[in-house]
């Protein structure tokens, strides 16, 4: 297990140094997928923004009772459903998978809760795409000034979960997983295979690929933390809960 560790610190670096421009890309070989339940508030405008730029959005309703699903659809997305609520980790692991099956180069996973500037995804794709690593993690840039966030509070409270797992034997948690934005090739999405359903997927996507043998980045994106956001309950609490539930895992597995 200390094996992987290495492999973390070696393969999952800092922030790119170089300044990110969004790349040229076929639109037609980027799927994005996004995660919704009960998010009929918002999923609508998201859909659209997307599809200004990007012919393939793949929503999963993860078992939504409200109209979420309809107003993908209405919006031009592609809405896959599951019956009963699974959590964001199956959810997205269901959105990977179509993805894949239809020939997708390049997979976005992205929040529905509008922290993320759609027009940053392009930031993501370009060091993919010319080869300089698999995948990618959305981070806050330094220099914003905004509300902390659930990702903001997930960077201190997985910076100490790693130095109790690295005394445990256990692989590093990676907070910046659970960022909400992400970015994969094809080859590094063929790699992720979700067993935590819920909010704890973030570090196993990280695991997973690295124990690939493949590179992930960090990109400085724009965070806008909305008051939608924060009434969903992006507390210190929720943080907490989605650590303890990582460091459970990894014990029982």
């Amino acid at each position: 297990m200390q094996g992987l560790s290495s492999q973390t610190e070696s393969r999952l670096g800092e922030r790119l140094s170089t300044p990110m421009r969004p790349v040229a890309l076929d639109q037609a070989r980027v799927f994005i997928v996004v995660a919704a339940y009960n998010e009929a508030a918002s999923i609508g405008d998201l859909v659209r923004d997307l599809m200004e730029q990007y012919v393939h959005v793949v929503v999963v309703d993860d078992g939504s009772s409200d109209e979420t699903a309809e107003l993908a659809a209405e919006a031009g997305a592609c809405v896959l459903t599951h019956l009963i609520n699974r959590g964001q980790g199956a959810a997205l692991q269901t959105g990977i998978a179509y993805a894949l099956s239809r020939a997708a180069d390049y997979i976005v996973t992205l929040d529905v809760d509008g922290q993320y500037d759609v027009k940053d995804i392009a930031l993501l794709l370009s060091p993919i795409s010319d080869g300089r690593v698999h995948a990618t993690l959305g981070c806050r840039a330094p220099s914003e000034n905004v509300k902390p966030s659930l990702g903001f509070r997930m960077r201190r409270v997985f910076h100490a979960l790693s130095k109790l797992g690295s005394r445990l034997g256990l692989p590093p948690a990676v907070p910046d997983a659970h960022n909400g934005l992400c970015a994969f090739s094809r080859h590094a999405a063929q790699m992720i295979d979700l067993k935590l359903d819920r909010m704890n997927h973030g570090s196993e996507i990280v695991q997973q690929i690295i124990a690939g043998g493949l590179n992930m980045q960090e990109v400085p994106v724009r965070v806008r933390v909305s008051d939608y956001a924060l009434r969903k309950g992006q507390r210190s609490s929720a943080a907490l809960r989605v650590a303890f539930r990582y460091i459970m895992a990894r014990f029982t597995r």
